[in-house]
């Protein structure tokens, strides 16, 4: 059962470069649910739910994989919901 919700904002040059595609390749890794989706402002924005272990690890990998792409990563925290089935891209 999740026990964190991780909202994350990725921004720098992160739309058109395969960035949404990677992520959701990357959270089959891991043992999180959520979606993730390109933003108006140009930015990516994820929704994350899980384990913070997990959670703090999926952050890593995307940092990781897009380093090159991001300029900035914004997370904020709460409680999750329970309310994602897996993980998807949203458009």
């Amino acid at each position: 059962m999740p026990t964190s919700r991780y909202s994350i904002t990725f921004s720098g040059r992160v739309q058109g470069v395969f960035f949404r595609a990677t992520t959701l390749e990357i959270s089959r890794r891991f043992a999180i649910k959520g979606w993730v989706r390109n933003e108006r402002d140009g930015s990516v924005r994820c929704i994350a739910e899980g384990d913070r272990k997990e959670l703090d690890a999926f952050v890593e990998a995307i940092t990781h994989a897009k380093q090159s792409n991001i300029e900035n990563v914004q997370i904020d925290t709460s409680d999750s919901t329970g309310e994602f089935e897996g993980f998807n891209i949203r458009y």
